[in-house]
């Protein structure tokens, strides 16, 4: 994940599936915090997920993760 000032911006964490996990989320994965950046459609509901490191994740329609999504702050 690249250092960034998160300056008015407040991490919340949220339920996350296939369905409706966004480019920007945070996924902690191996110890690793990896943010998403883009995403595809993969059959039977499943999302390819792409990292900024370019590690790559299928996530299945039923899988569940734990992410951490910014939320800009009025």
């Amino acid at each position: 994940m690249r250092d960034r000032a998160l300056v008015g911006a407040l991490a919340s964490p949220v339920e996350v599936t296939a369905a409706t996990v966004q480019r920007g989320d945070i996924i902690q994965l191996g110890g690793r915090a990896c943010q998403v950046s883009d995403l595809f459609q993969l059959p039977q509901g499943a999302k390819q997920l792409v990292f900024e490191s370019g590690e790559l994740l299928a996530l299945h329609a039923r899988t569940r993760l734990i992410a951490l999504r910014l939320r800009r702050r009025r």
